[in-house]
């Protein structure tokens, strides 16, 4: 079998979560339509990801969100999304680079996305000088 130098992988996955992207820049911008909602689980020690001590103590590993009735401050980027929700109570600021989200699942109309750890060989090409994209998107209410 030849080798696949144009990684067709990391594109799909690219593109896909470019679809999650798409979905929760509406979402900041429009509020959740009907019963959409969205399960979101992520990577909790991939770089970039900002969550408490608490938190990443109680999730070492990974951690699934809820976005549907009680969250606010949903603001998107190029790169990552940063989201308010109250764990125990105790309300919270989580930042998840879309490269740490694992899984993405809509209930109210069964469509979910699967997503494979980023290839470490690509995350040594990153450009770090990169500007960030723009201010992010406040959420409406």
């Amino acid at each position: 079998m030849a080798e696949d130098h144009i990684r067709y992988d990391i594109l799909a996955q690219a593109a896909l979560r470019g679809v999650v992207r798409t979905v929760l820049t509406d979402a900041a911008k429009n509020g959740l339509p009907g019963e959409h909602h969205f399960k979101i689980s992520f990577a909790t020690a991939a770089p970039g990801v900002k969550l408490s001590d608490r938190m990443r103590a109680q999730y070492p590993q990974n951690m699934t969100i809820i976005l549907q009735h009680q969250f606010w401050d949903l603001a998107v980027r190029d790169d990552a999304f940063d989201v308010g929700l109250s764990f125990g109570g105790v309300p919270e600021k989580l930042t998840i680079p879309f490269e740490a989200v694992t899984a993405f699942f809509d209930p109210a109309v069964q469509f979910g996305l699967q997503f494979t750890p980023a290839d470490t060989e690509l995350e040594g090409e990153a450009d770090t000088d990169a500007e960030p994209a723009g201010p992010p998107v406040p959420a409406q209410k």
